[in-house]
């Protein structure tokens, strides 16, 4: 049996702190073999930096890092992403952008591959075709492992559905990110995947998806540009999903991890 403890986006500072804070309780609670973590949207709100890297890096025990469509919004970040083995890059980028498509981790004699995608549906990008990068990649990683886990960002809870449907039986586990939100349909499909349409974040609840209200309302009210600004104050929250395969590499367990911080403020 392998058990992995997979993190939603990290949301700013909040995120971090969250992170920071409570990791090992999660190491304790969970006794994971591996962890993955969101951090598409750890800097700022929306982007990533080396610094912050770094930062995780020193303080956290993190096996793989996943991104999405904010990866480029800190600019500095492309000329330090190859440095980062750990962090991925959404397979379905074309080839000549950096960063690494997947990532083959090994410990206490169990193995785990780990691959990014990017969904297209409402998410305003021109990318190659998930499904069928998926699947090309699939069988690359099939030759290192059968235990193959695929953080899917996108809009769309349609276009995660089809995906998972389309790869049920061919990985281990499709898990959903990028809306911040987490669902209540974590089940292990038909012929063995284990799915969540969206993990959810790391980050401040009682908010608009991670980020202050106040701005978020004003723009669907007036409908004039507003500046997203993470909220930093309130109730915390950790989601994610914890998840075990069996030796066959198929889903035998997953459920959702939602753990809150009732006197948490950050200042």
């Amino acid at each position: 049996m392998i058990k992995i403890l997979f993190i939603g986006d990290l949301i700013g500072r909040p995120g971090r702190k969250l992170i920071f804070n409570h990791f090992n309780e999660l190491l304790e609670r969970y006794s994971p073999d591996f962890t993955i973590v969101n951090i598409e949207n750890v800097a700022g709100g929306m982007g990533i930096t080396k610094k912050i890297v770094d930062e995780l890096e020193k303080k956290v025990n993190i096996d793989v890092y996943t991104t999405g469509n904010h990866v480029w919004d800190k600019k500095e970040f492309e000329k330090y992403v190859n440095h980062f083995e750990k962090v991925l890059i959404p397979a379905n980028y074309p080839d000549n952008v950096p960063g690494n498509r997947f990532k083959i981790c090994k410990k206490n004699n169990k193995t785990i591959a780990v691959a990014n995608l990017l969904g297209r549906a409402l998410m305003g990008v021109n990318l190659e075709c998930p499904f069928k990068t998926a699947k090309s990649l699939i069988e690359k990683l099939k030759k290192e492992t059968e235990n193959i886990i695929i953080d899917f960002h996108a809009e769309a809870t349609s276009e995660k559905n089809a995906l998972a449907l389309y790869l049920d039986g061919y990985v281990s586990a499709i898990i959903g990110t990028h809306t911040h939100i987490q669902t209540a349909d974590e089940r292990i499909l038909d012929k063995g995947t284990a799915y969540i349409t969206d993990a959810g974040m790391c980050g401040i609840y009682n908010s608009v998806i991670g980020y202050d209200e106040k701005n978020a309302i004003k723009k669907f009210i007036t409908q004039m540009p507003k500046k997203y600004e993470v909220k930093t104050s309130g109730r915390a929250v950790i989601q994610g999903v914890f998840i075990e395969l069996d030796d066959r590499g198929k889903g035998n367990k997953i459920e959702r991890v939602k753990i809150f911080y009732w006197q948490f403020f950050f200042y």
